[in-house]
């Protein structure tokens, strides 16, 4: 769900209707902003709508300049924290197949260095989904009628899922009995 967040552009969302009764629509994704319409958004005042989604980078030079800056590197840096996210959830993958294909003792061992792979990449989740409520609800630019959208949802559900799965490992870890293992044969010598 991390890397669906990242690459589906439906973080921020708007639905609006022109003077005319014209369905129009945008959504802000972390690396591309999209639009029923072929003006820049928030504009509703517009004769110019189609049916197709048409799609252009975000943010882009001209978004981060002036008084934008603020709201250009707040979301730059949920885009940063959602892609170092994935590539905790990787080393955890890495890591959970290390401990599978290991020994009794890495087993045994190896559970706190996944839980905290886990509970970091749900941390870094965690933050990204709180800046981007954040610029949601005190960017001047998400005026009534905007709304959080798939992505953000993807993203809580994500880092809500791995926060349960470390409760999970650890209760597994401290609760559940040592595996039964080999027995040390006694020297006689």
């Amino acid at each position: 769900m991390t890397v669906a967040s990242i690459i589906v552009p439906n973080w921020i969302a708007y639905d609006g209707e022109t003077e005319q009764g014209q369905s129009i629509h945008y959504t802000y994704g972390l690396h591309q902003r999209c639009s029923n319409t072929n003006i820049p958004p928030p504009s509703i005042n517009s004769d110019f709508t189609s049916a197709a989604m048409q799609c252009i980078q975000f943010p882009r030079y001209n978004d981060c300049r002036g008084d934008d800056r603020y709201f250009c590197s707040m979301w730059r840096s949920v885009g940063f924290l959602m892609s170092f996210a994935v590539v905790l959830e990787g080393m955890t993958l890495a890591a959970f197949a290390i401990l599978l294909v290991g020994g009794k003792q890495k087993r045994e061992q190896g559970w706190g260095v996944l839980t905290i792979l886990v509970v970091l990449a749900a941390f870094a989740q965690a933050i990204g989904m709180a800046l981007m409520a954040y610029l949601y609800e005190n960017d001047e630019r998400f005026f009534s009628g905007w709304f959080l959208d798939k992505s953000w949802t993807m993203c809580t559900i994500s880092w809500s899922f791995q926060v349960l799965c470390a409760v999970a490992i650890t209760l597994a870890a401290l609760v559940l009995p040592s595996e039964g293992g080999y027995e040390l044969i006694p020297d006689h010598a």
